[in-house]
């Protein structure tokens, strides 16, 4: 391949990760305004600056720009609980992270829909599992939950991981004041079941 021919295949590449990075920009700021759940590839292509079907050319569909905010999230929070990782591991604050992102993340509970379960996975999908283990691998560390050597622990962090989720949905909805509950209070006894089944964990 001649020199001239790399430079402009190396040029396209990037002005197409450019491209991809300002439409996914671009729904974020959609999403803030109408929630990512109400994402629509037309009014993200308005907010870009670019025509409906140039968006098209990176996004088959709004699961797929979906997907890809929460795979972005996911990396985020990944790189969170990795520079927590220098602190002694804590489930709690561990769990302090995770709650956060929760909070704040439109896109990761509207991925929940998006996502097909299918056997094949798109290629949005298949990204999206690998941040998703490199989020729970890096939550195990901060948590001290890890090593992860056997499905039992490994069904321990889902199951951390679950009770999160569950507490997030419950204080959004309202429904942990509504029980007279508080959150540091429950993820305080979350941390006290793992520590009576294993000695290691804080």
């Amino acid at each position: 391949m001649n020199e001239h021919l790399s430079r402009r295949i190396e040029r396209r590449t990037r002005q197409r990760a450019a491209n991809r990075a300002a439409i996914l920009d671009a729904a974020r700021r959609v999403a803030s305004h109408q929630g990512a759940g109400n994402l629509s590839l037309r009014s993200v292509a308005a907010e870009a600056g670019y025509a409906p079907a140039s968006v098209y050319e990176y996004f088959r569909n709004r699961a797929e720009l979906v997907i890809a905010l929460a795979t972005d999230d996911l990396a985020s929070l990944t790189r969170e609980l990795r520079e927590k990782k220098d602190a002694a591991p804590s489930l709690e604050s561990a769990s302090a992270i995770v709650l956060n992102y929760l909070r704040s993340s439109g896109a990761l509970p509207a991925a929940v829909s998006a996502l097909s379960g299918a056997e094949n996975p798109s290629d949005a999908e298949r990204l999206f599992n690998g941040k998703l283990i490199a989020a729970l691998t890096a939550f195990a560390d901060a948590a001290g939950l890890a090593p992860v050597a056997d499905r039992r622990r490994q069904a321990d962090i889902i199951l951390a991981v679950c009770s999160l989720i569950g507490l997030s949905v419950l204080s959004r909805a309202g429904r942990l004041a509504a029980l007279s509950l508080e959150q540091d209070a429950l993820i305080g006894q979350l941390s006290s079941l793992h520590s009576h089944s294993d000695g290691n964990i804080r």
